[in-house]
Protein backbone atom coordinates (compact mmCIF):
# COMPACT_ATOMS: atom_id res chain seq x y z
CA UNK A 1 0.00 0.00 0.00
CA UNK A 2 1.13 3.55 -0.64
CA UNK A 3 2.08 6.10 1.99
CA UNK A 4 -0.26 8.83 3.29
CA UNK A 5 -2.26 10.88 0.80
CA UNK A 6 -0.37 13.76 -0.76
CA UNK A 7 -1.43 17.33 -0.12
CA UNK A 8 -3.42 18.58 -3.11
CA UNK A 9 -1.99 21.85 -4.47
CA UNK A 10 -4.57 24.63 -4.56
CA UNK A 11 -4.11 25.08 -8.32
CA UNK A 12 -5.08 21.45 -8.93
CA UNK A 13 -7.85 21.57 -6.35
CA UNK A 14 -9.42 24.45 -8.26
CA UNK A 15 -9.90 22.14 -11.27
CA UNK A 16 -12.59 20.19 -9.41
CA UNK A 17 -14.83 23.25 -9.68
CA UNK A 18 -15.11 22.77 -13.46
CA UNK A 19 -18.07 20.32 -13.24
CA UNK A 20 -19.57 22.53 -10.53
CA UNK A 21 -19.51 25.50 -12.88
CA UNK A 22 -21.10 23.36 -15.60
CA UNK A 23 -24.06 22.67 -13.30
CA UNK A 24 -24.39 26.36 -12.41
CA UNK A 25 -24.32 27.28 -16.11
CA UNK A 26 -27.05 24.72 -16.82
CA UNK A 27 -29.19 26.28 -14.08
CA UNK A 28 -28.62 29.75 -15.54
CA UNK A 29 -29.30 28.59 -19.10
CA UNK A 30 -32.56 26.97 -18.04
CA UNK A 31 -33.67 30.14 -16.23
CA UNK A 32 -33.40 28.49 -12.83
CA UNK A 33 -32.19 30.24 -9.65
CA UNK A 34 -28.40 30.05 -9.38
CA UNK A 35 -27.97 32.02 -6.17
CA UNK A 36 -28.83 29.09 -3.84
CA UNK A 37 -26.15 26.94 -5.47
CA UNK A 38 -23.57 29.74 -5.37
CA UNK A 39 -24.48 30.52 -1.79
CA UNK A 40 -24.16 26.85 -0.87
CA UNK A 41 -20.76 26.57 -2.55
CA UNK A 42 -19.51 29.70 -0.82
CA UNK A 43 -20.70 28.43 2.54
CA UNK A 44 -19.11 25.05 1.89
CA UNK A 45 -15.75 26.65 1.17
CA UNK A 46 -15.88 28.97 4.17
CA UNK A 47 -17.13 26.30 6.57
CA UNK A 48 -14.62 23.65 5.53
CA UNK A 49 -11.70 26.06 5.71
CA UNK A 50 -12.88 27.23 9.11
CA UNK A 51 -13.48 23.73 10.44
CA UNK A 52 -9.93 22.79 9.45
CA UNK A 53 -8.55 25.44 11.81
CA UNK A 54 -11.09 24.54 14.50
CA UNK A 55 -10.17 20.85 14.37
CA UNK A 56 -6.49 21.75 14.50
CA UNK A 57 -7.18 23.74 17.68
CA UNK A 58 -9.27 20.93 19.19
CA UNK A 59 -6.68 18.26 18.47
CA UNK A 60 -3.96 20.35 20.06
CA UNK A 61 -6.00 21.46 23.09
CA UNK A 62 -7.00 17.88 24.02
CA UNK A 63 -9.47 19.26 26.60
CA UNK A 64 -12.55 17.22 27.66
CA UNK A 65 -14.43 20.42 28.51
CA UNK A 66 -13.85 21.98 25.10
CA UNK A 67 -14.69 18.72 23.30
CA UNK A 68 -17.93 18.37 25.29
CA UNK A 69 -18.86 21.98 24.51
CA UNK A 70 -18.27 21.41 20.79
CA UNK A 71 -20.43 18.28 20.86
CA UNK A 72 -23.23 20.21 22.59
CA UNK A 73 -23.06 22.98 19.97
CA UNK A 74 -23.10 20.40 17.17
CA UNK A 75 -26.24 18.75 18.57
CA UNK A 76 -27.97 22.09 19.08
CA UNK A 77 -27.23 23.23 15.53
CA UNK A 78 -28.18 19.86 14.02
CA UNK A 79 -31.55 19.95 15.80
CA UNK A 80 -32.28 23.47 14.55
CA UNK A 81 -31.23 22.76 10.95
CA UNK A 82 -33.25 19.51 10.91
CA UNK A 83 -36.46 21.53 11.22
CA UNK A 84 -35.74 23.77 8.23
CA UNK A 85 -38.45 22.09 6.09
CA UNK A 86 -41.07 22.92 8.75
CA UNK A 87 -39.89 26.41 9.58
CA UNK A 88 -43.30 27.54 10.84
CA UNK A 89 -43.27 24.83 13.52
CA UNK A 90 -39.54 25.10 14.21
CA UNK A 91 -39.70 26.67 17.66
CA UNK A 92 -42.49 24.41 18.86
CA UNK A 93 -40.85 21.24 17.55
CA UNK A 94 -37.28 22.12 18.53
CA UNK A 95 -37.40 20.34 21.92
CA UNK A 96 -38.63 17.18 20.17
CA UNK A 97 -35.85 17.36 17.55
CA UNK A 98 -33.20 18.12 20.16
CA UNK A 99 -34.30 15.30 22.43
CA UNK A 100 -34.58 12.89 19.52
CA UNK A 101 -31.06 13.54 18.26
CA UNK A 102 -29.65 13.34 21.79
CA UNK A 103 -31.38 10.00 22.46
CA UNK A 104 -30.58 8.54 19.05
CA UNK A 105 -27.04 9.82 18.62
CA UNK A 106 -25.33 10.15 22.00
CA UNK A 107 -25.73 6.54 23.24
CA UNK A 108 -24.61 5.29 19.83
CA UNK A 109 -21.57 7.58 19.94
CA UNK A 110 -20.70 6.29 23.42
CA UNK A 111 -21.11 2.67 22.32
CA UNK A 112 -18.92 3.13 19.25
CA UNK A 113 -16.12 5.17 20.83
CA UNK A 114 -15.98 3.67 24.32
CA UNK A 115 -16.84 0.00 23.69
CA UNK A 116 -16.25 -0.92 20.04
CA UNK A 117 -13.20 1.26 19.26
CA UNK A 118 -12.21 1.77 22.92
CA UNK A 119 -10.97 5.34 22.53
CA UNK A 120 -8.54 6.36 25.27
CA UNK A 121 -8.92 8.95 26.67
CA UNK A 122 -12.67 9.03 26.07
CA UNK A 123 -12.57 12.62 24.81
CA UNK A 124 -9.80 12.10 22.22
CA UNK A 125 -10.98 14.68 19.67
CA UNK A 126 -9.37 13.07 16.62
CA UNK A 127 -11.81 10.16 17.04
CA UNK A 128 -14.75 11.69 18.88
CA UNK A 129 -15.40 14.79 16.75
CA UNK A 130 -15.37 13.15 13.28
CA UNK A 131 -17.53 10.22 14.42
CA UNK A 132 -19.92 12.55 16.25
CA UNK A 133 -20.18 14.69 13.13
CA UNK A 134 -21.20 11.72 11.00
CA UNK A 135 -23.75 10.50 13.55
CA UNK A 136 -25.28 13.92 14.24
CA UNK A 137 -25.46 14.88 10.56
CA UNK A 138 -27.20 11.69 9.50
CA UNK A 139 -29.64 11.87 12.42
CA UNK A 140 -30.32 15.48 11.43
CA UNK A 141 -31.07 14.53 7.83
CA UNK A 142 -33.38 11.69 8.84
CA UNK A 143 -35.30 13.88 11.29
CA UNK A 144 -35.55 16.57 8.62
CA UNK A 145 -37.03 14.17 6.05
CA UNK A 146 -39.44 12.80 8.65
CA UNK A 147 -40.54 16.26 9.75
CA UNK A 148 -41.27 17.36 6.19
CA UNK A 149 -43.12 14.16 5.26
CA UNK A 150 -45.15 14.05 8.46
CA UNK A 151 -46.29 17.64 8.01
CA UNK A 152 -47.16 17.04 4.35
CA UNK A 153 -49.23 13.98 5.25
CA UNK A 154 -51.06 15.85 8.01
CA UNK A 155 -51.73 18.78 5.66
CA UNK A 156 -53.25 16.29 3.20
CA UNK A 157 -55.71 15.07 5.82
CA UNK A 158 -53.95 11.87 6.90
CA UNK A 159 -54.39 10.81 10.50
CA UNK A 160 -51.47 10.90 12.89
CA UNK A 161 -50.60 7.21 12.70
CA UNK A 162 -50.57 7.09 8.90
CA UNK A 163 -48.52 10.31 8.76
CA UNK A 164 -46.02 8.90 11.24
CA UNK A 165 -45.59 5.62 9.38
CA UNK A 166 -45.15 7.38 6.04
CA UNK A 167 -42.64 9.81 7.54
CA UNK A 168 -40.60 7.07 9.19
CA UNK A 169 -40.50 5.02 5.99
CA UNK A 170 -39.41 8.05 3.95
CA UNK A 171 -36.67 8.91 6.43
CA UNK A 172 -35.24 5.40 6.18
CA UNK A 173 -35.06 5.36 2.34
CA UNK A 174 -31.58 6.98 2.05
CA UNK A 175 -30.26 4.80 4.88
CA UNK A 176 -31.57 1.55 3.40
CA UNK A 177 -30.34 2.57 -0.07
CA UNK A 178 -26.87 3.16 1.32
CA UNK A 179 -26.91 -0.26 3.01
CA UNK A 180 -27.91 -1.92 -0.26
CA UNK A 181 -25.39 -0.01 -2.38
CA UNK A 182 -22.28 -0.05 -0.19
CA UNK A 183 -19.54 -2.13 -1.79
CA UNK A 184 -21.52 -2.59 -5.01
CA UNK A 185 -22.33 0.92 -6.20
CA UNK A 186 -20.22 3.02 -3.85
CA UNK A 187 -17.23 2.95 -1.55
CA UNK A 188 -18.27 5.32 1.26
CA UNK A 189 -16.18 8.17 2.56
CA UNK A 190 -14.48 6.52 5.53
CA UNK A 191 -13.47 3.40 3.61
CA UNK A 192 -12.28 5.42 0.62
CA UNK A 193 -10.29 7.74 2.85
CA UNK A 194 -8.62 4.88 4.69
CA UNK A 195 -7.75 3.03 1.49
CA UNK A 196 -6.28 6.21 0.00
CA UNK A 197 -4.27 6.66 3.21
CA UNK A 198 -2.75 3.21 2.81
CA UNK A 199 -4.89 1.16 5.20
CA UNK A 200 -5.65 -2.44 4.23
CA UNK A 201 -9.06 -2.74 2.51
CA UNK A 202 -9.95 -5.54 4.95
CA UNK A 203 -9.39 -3.25 7.94
CA UNK A 204 -11.15 -0.38 6.18
CA UNK A 205 -14.15 -2.66 5.56
CA UNK A 206 -14.50 -3.32 9.30
CA UNK A 207 -14.57 0.39 10.05
CA UNK A 208 -17.12 0.94 7.30
CA UNK A 209 -19.36 -1.76 8.79
CA UNK A 210 -19.07 0.12 12.08
CA UNK A 211 -20.04 3.37 10.38
CA UNK A 212 -23.00 1.94 8.46
CA UNK A 213 -24.47 0.31 11.56
CA UNK A 214 -23.99 3.37 13.77
CA UNK A 215 -25.60 5.67 11.19
CA UNK A 216 -28.57 3.41 10.52
CA UNK A 217 -29.21 2.79 14.22
CA UNK A 218 -28.76 6.33 15.49
CA UNK A 219 -30.75 7.92 12.64
CA UNK A 220 -33.61 5.42 12.94
CA UNK A 221 -33.88 5.88 16.70
CA UNK A 222 -33.70 9.68 16.41
CA UNK A 223 -36.41 9.68 13.74
CA UNK A 224 -38.74 7.47 15.76
CA UNK A 225 -38.27 9.64 18.86
CA UNK A 226 -38.96 12.83 16.93
CA UNK A 227 -42.11 11.44 15.32
CA UNK A 228 -43.39 10.27 18.69
CA UNK A 229 -42.60 13.46 20.61
CA UNK A 230 -43.83 15.82 17.90
CA UNK A 231 -47.28 14.25 17.59
CA UNK A 232 -50.12 16.72 17.37
CA UNK A 233 -52.44 14.21 18.98
CA UNK A 234 -50.71 12.95 22.12
CA UNK A 235 -53.50 10.56 22.93
CA UNK A 236 -52.98 8.43 19.81
CA UNK A 237 -50.69 5.41 19.85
Amino acid sequence: MSSPVETIPLARLALVFIPVLVVVLIQWRWAMPVLPAIHGLARMLAQLLLVGYVLLFLFESNSPLIVSLVLAIMIGMASWIALRPVAKQRRGHYPAALGAIVVGAVPTLVLVTQVVINVDPWYQPSFLIPLAGMIFANAMNSVSIAAERQQAELDNGRNQQVARQSAFQAALIPLVNSLMAVGLVSLPGMMTGQVLAGVSPLIAARYQILVMCMLFGSSGIATACYLYWSRSDKSSG
